[in-house]
This record gives C-alpha cells, structure tokens and sequence, in this order.
C-alpha cells in the first residue's frame, strides 16, 4: 500500500512510495508526529539520478524487516536534495562537519525540534569495510535516543551552536581588483593538471564556471595560459568518455583523472553550463571542436530532457536495465568488442573500436568499453564514421533507456533558457531559441505567481509547494537577460527585473550586503543557509551577482549594481584562495572589471544590417557584454531609448562606465570596440 509520499511532485520521492517504510515528506506535520510519539526523526536526503541512493532503498527501505524496525521506533523523513536544497545544505554542513565529509544518500538522525545528533550517508544491510550496517545503526541510535535522551539533546544542542557559529568570513567590502583575479588565475595554474588537463585528480568534474573565467579573463587580458587551459580542458572532456560520442551531451563526473569513466547520470545544469562553454569557447576561438559539441549538447538536452510542457527534465539516471532485468551502472553507454561486430560487421567493426577506443580488456567493467575518441591525430573516412555513428546510436535506442527525472527545477531551466539563446544566435539555429522561449514561458506560465515569486518545481504541468531559493531567482533571471539580448524583447527583461527585485528585499542583508539562500519569509531551519562557493552549479550568490550586475548594464539601475559589487567582496577574499570553488564569481568579476559593455544595436528588425550588428555584438567576447537590438527610439529596452539611425542606416552604440565611444554603421569597427 503506497505511504504518504505517492502524493508528491517529487520522481524521487514517489520512487519511495511504495516502501514498506512508512515515509513523511518534510512537513511540520512530520515533526508534530515525532513530538507526539516521543520519537527521533530519521532524515533520509537523496536525488533520483543517485546511484547509491538507490542501491540503499532496494537493501534497506524496501526491506520488510527494515522498515517494521523504523517503523516501530522512528518518524521517517525523505527529502529529494533537488527540491528542498535549503534542507540539504544546512544538514549536509552538518554531516561534513562532524565526520569530515559527505554525499549522497545523506541519513542523519533529529530531534523532534529537527536538531541533529548522529549523521551518516550510505549505510550497508551488513557491517562492511569498517562501517556498521544499518540496521546495527538504526537499534544504536534507538538505545542511545530510549536510555540516554539527556545526552542526547545536549549532543544537538551544541552542534546547533556550533552551526549557528560557522559564519563564513566575507573578507574585504571591496570589490575584486586586478591583483585578486591575477591571484586567483595563479591558484587555478597550480591545481591545473597538466598530463590530462582539469583540476585537480579524481574524481574529476567539468570545471563549467573555471572554464568561463579563464575565457572572460583571456579576453579582457590577453592572457593565453587562461585561453589554453580552457581550450586543453574542453577538448580533453570532448575526447573522452565523460561525454557521450553517440548521442551529446556529458555525464556528471569522470571517476578516474583521465576523463575516460564517467559516473553516467547526466543533469540538465551541467550540460546548459557546459553547452554554454563551448559556444563561448567557439566565440573566442573559431574551434571545430567547439561548435560540434555546444550543438550536439544542445541537441541533446532539447530531444531528450525537454518535457511535453516545454521546460526541461532534470536527469538522466545512471542505471539502466542490462537487458535480463537486472539495473546496472552505464548498461546503456558501453560497449564490447562483439556488440561492434553483431552491429557493424566485422569491417567497421574494427574501425569503430579503433577510433572509439573500444578495447578486449575494455575500458569500464566486465569487458565493456566506453566510448571516447583517443586519437587526436590522424585521418579517418568521415563519413563512414558518421555512418557508424548513426548504426550504433539506432541500436543503442533499442536497449532500455534510463529513468528520466522530469522534475523541472527553475534554477536549472534558467541556465538552459541562457544556454540554448545564445547557442540557437551564434550558429543561426532558430529552433533552439524557440525551446529557450518555450522553457521561458513556463517558467512564467507556471513557476510565477501573481507576486513574482517562484515556485522551485513543476512536474507535468503541475507546481510544486516548495518556495525558489537564490539560485532559482538568479539563475532564471540569468536565462531572461540572455533571451532579452538575443530576442530585443523587453519583458524578458522585465521579468528579470521582478525576480531581481525580490533579491534585493528577500535574499540580502541590509546592514553587510551579504545573501542568503532562502527568502527573509521562507520556512524557519535550524540555520538560514548561506553559501557564496559554486559546487556543481553557480551558487546562488555568484549567480544573483552576475545577474544584478547585467541588469543594472541594461537598466542603469544603480541599487542593482551596488547590490552586485556588494557580493563580489567574497570573491576578493575566496578569489585568490579557492578559485576553483568560487569560478562564477571570478567570471561576474571581470565583467566587472571590463565595464560591463553596455551594446545598443538600432534599426529595422529585419534589416540585413541590423541583423549584422546585432550579431556581432552577441559575438562580442568583452566579459559579460550586454546588448539590446530593436527599432530607432523604441522604448522597448531602456538602453534603446533616444537612439537614432545615423544616415539612416542601422547603427550601434557601445558605452562602459559612463562613457560612451561614437555611434557606428560598420561591423568591423564594432567588433572593434567589443575585443574582437
């Protein structure tokens, strides 16, 4: 009989609904059940794409035996991280702290007044390598919480404090000058890893937003250590397994330091910022490479994440069925030398192993291989390639695809809107900027309330209840800034400006400037998060800087741009540090430095020359550049007003801090202007 999650949004918690375990969604209701009963209140945190976190729920919560023990002696709380980061993120700041690290599944054990006393992430149906199994964790935290309640409560008390003390250190109110962004250029050289290009060993993620500062930072500097190493590091993660050869699009990490296992789920934010890269890339290079793969990411976040509402899914699962029923990691990505044979001939067979990589020992787990592409010389038959490609993606459709996750996440949708308009503008692909449009006006339609506040999900036209965090304001007001400069339509910046209002009332600190996480309104936690360092995606910090700054080039809306700069001091003092943790920031701050570029482009909308213009100012590699496109004194954008024609040709006008250079009907002078 399903528990109370099968009324969830959440694919991940409905995942749960049929559990012998008697789960709650996180809800006051849960934790006045936990107060009644005079029970603990096991939280379980997880996400629908986590290898791990499935791996425990088939062991343990779908174990009757398990969950008539939990049942019995505690309240089960289950949270998908995706939902509810805020819950996350000051759980997780917990775990980290008392045991050095963390991930998912995260299992932490509350009070009825949700203060944590024990934490935990996976745990084994049976004591393995030194860790105890869940269940021996489960009847200890029972015997400590029935004979030992006071110590127990004095154990939450102090790691309450001892959160509520973690304040992170701001450092300078400054802004980041050049000396910070040189430091912080040095720190990323030291970490960079030579051999193989990235950072840092393994596990090794796409470095998304290091990668944007080191092309905003080549651009404004001239500096070509910063355009090699994102050049090198693009190309290597291209060639390698952590990107999908057949069908587009990356996975989220590579186990190894090489770039060749990756761990298989793939997530709709690292393939928008990724996408992104790569056309910024192709913008600042001209690179084949590049321009293959934003398209092919593109492509493959719009077939295959793109929802019949028109916003975008979250994840791809890792798992997959193998083909006998049972579900394994990467079943549907990797291939043995036989498989090439029965698909292709014994011919193309070997051509195809040869140029993929595809190995008799194989690359992953049981003789498998997955695909990369090690040579990066020497000459092929193009198109008998691409016809090998096209055989093994047709075959591989016919294997049992992974479980979807079609929770639409605001936040990630922002960064795909950002993706997908510029993508669809620099290679003159109209269908990509109609499913940016597409996701945009859902995001409205459906996200937005009456107020301009957001709704954090949406599954299947439906709208979750829990309230957008600063990532969600930031980053769609990121995706509406890009569609404004693409399209020249100003409610996308209107739109932006709603969000970004909030921002200002509801995520900052009136006193120090600083922001947090959740709203001044939102619901109480233990500790209001706050947490300028971008992990896998920007924080919502970077990204609410980075979006305040571009709306204030657009607007010249001078409360925005202080609101900016005041969040740009952490990049100052963590800049320098952790560059690799603060990479956002460190991009928002060279357009800081650069201006930005205020770029107006006036004239007929379908004149070729205005068109001309307006491309060349979206191909614009000046850090963080805007631009509005529209009719001779419209006031459709505010940066077109009183903007005329000059000799009555379509004209374009380029300002940074307050000075303007003189208005120009030629291409090749604004390209110019803008550091190209």
């Amino acid at each position: 009989m399903p528990n109370r999650l099968a009324h969830e949004t959440s694919p991940y918690l409905l995942q749960h609904a049929d559990n012998p375990v008697d789960w709650w969604p996180w809800s006051a209701e849960a934790f006045e059940e936990a107060r009644k009963s005079g029970k603990p209140v096991l939280l379980s945190v997880g996400y629908s794409s986590c290898h791990w976190c499935h791996v425990m729920a088939h062991e343990s919560f779908e174990d009757q035996e398990t969950a008539d023990y939990l049942n019995a002696h505690f309240v089960s709380v289950k949270v998908d991280r995706e939902e509810r980061p805020d819950v996350d993120a000051v759980y997780m700041e917990a775990v980290q702290a008392a045991t050095g690290q963390g991930g998912w599944p995260m299992t932490v054990f509350l009070t009825p007044d949700a203060e944590p006393f024990y934490f935990g992430t996976y745990f084994p149906p049976a004591p393995r390598h030194g860790s105890p199994s869940f269940r021996q964790v489960l009847e200890g935290v029972h015997s400590a919480w029935t004979d030992r309640r006071d110590e127990v409560a004095e154990v939450a008390e102090k790691i309450v404090r001892d959160l509520a003390g973690r304040e992170i250190a701001f450092g300078d109110t400054q802004v980041p000058g050049e000396e910070d962004l040189a430091g912080a250029l040095l720190g990323l050289t030291r970490d960079y890893d030579a051999g193989h290009s990235g950072f840092g060993g393994a596990p090794k993620f796409p470095p998304s937003m290091a990668i944007e500062f080191l092309l905003r930072h080549h651009a404004r500097t001239g500096a070509e250590g910063a355009l090699q190493m994102a050049a090198d590091t693009c190309e290597r993660m291209a060639r390698g397994g952590i990107y999908d050869q057949l069908g587009g699009g990356f996975a989220r990490y590579s186990v190894d330091r090489e770039w060749v296992v990756p761990h298989f789920e793939k997530m709709l934010y690292d393939n928008a910022l990724l996408c992104r890269v790569y056309a910024h890339l192709w913008r600042a290079t001209g690179s084949d490479l590049a321009r293959r793969v934003a398209l092919e990411t593109a492509d493959f976040m719009v077939r295959e994440l793109r929802t019949n509402e028109g916003g975008f899914a979250s994840a791809l699962d890792a798992d997959s069925d193998d083909g006998t029923g049972k579900h394994v990691e990467g079943a549907y990505y990797v291939w043995t030398p036989a498989q090439l044979v029965e698909i292709l001939g014994e011919q193309d067979a070997e051509l195809a192993a040869d140029h993929f990589g595809v190995t008799e020992e194989g690359t992953f787990e049981e003789g498998a291989s997955v695909l990369q592409l090690p040579q990066s010389e020497g000459v092929f038959d193009a198109e008998r390639i691409a016809s090998i490609r096209a055989r093994l993606l047709e075959a591989r459709g016919e294997r049992p695809a992974p479980g979807r996750d079609d929770k639409v996440v605001a936040a990630w949708n922002g960064l795909a809107v950002a993706a997908l308009a510029e993508t669809g503008a620099y290679f003159d692909r109209p269908d990509l900027i109609e499913a940016a449009l597409g996701a945009a006006d859902l995001l409205v339609r459906l996200h937005l309330d009456e107020h301009a506040r957001l709704a954090r999900t949406s599954k299947d036209g439906r709208v979750g209840a829990n309230a957008g965090v600063l990532e969600d304001y930031a980053d769609v007001s990121e995706g509406f800034l890009a569609l404004a400069s693409v399209t020249g339509e100003g409610v996308w910046l209107e739109f932006a400006g709603f969000l970004l209002d909030h921002v200002l009332v509801q995520f900052t600190d009136e006193e120090s400037g600083t922001l947090y996480d959740t709203a001044a309104d939102a619901e109480k936690l233990i500790r209001r998060p706050q947490d300028p360092t971008d992990n896998a995606t920007p924080s919502g910090w970077s990204a609410a800087a980075g979006a305040l700054l571009s709306y204030a080039a657009q607007t010249g809306a001078e409360p925005h741009r202080a609101a900016a700069e005041r969040a740009l001091g952490v990049v100052k003092a963590l800049g320098p540090r952790a560059p690799r943790f603060i990479g956002w920031g460190l991009a928002t701050a060279e357009a800081l430095l650069d201006g930005p570029r205020e770029v107006a482009v006036v004239g007929p909308v379908d004149d070729p020359a205005t068109k001309e213009l307006h491309r060349a100012a979206l191909l614009a590699t000046a850090p963080g550049a805007v631009v509005a496109m529209g009719a001779p004194d419209s006031d459709e954008l505010p940066l077109l007003v009183e903007r005329s024609l000059v000799h009555g040709e379509p004209t374009a006008y380029v300002c940074r801090n307050f000075t303007c250079d003189a208005p120009t009907t030629d291409v090749d002078r604004l390209r110019e202007a803008l550091g190209r």
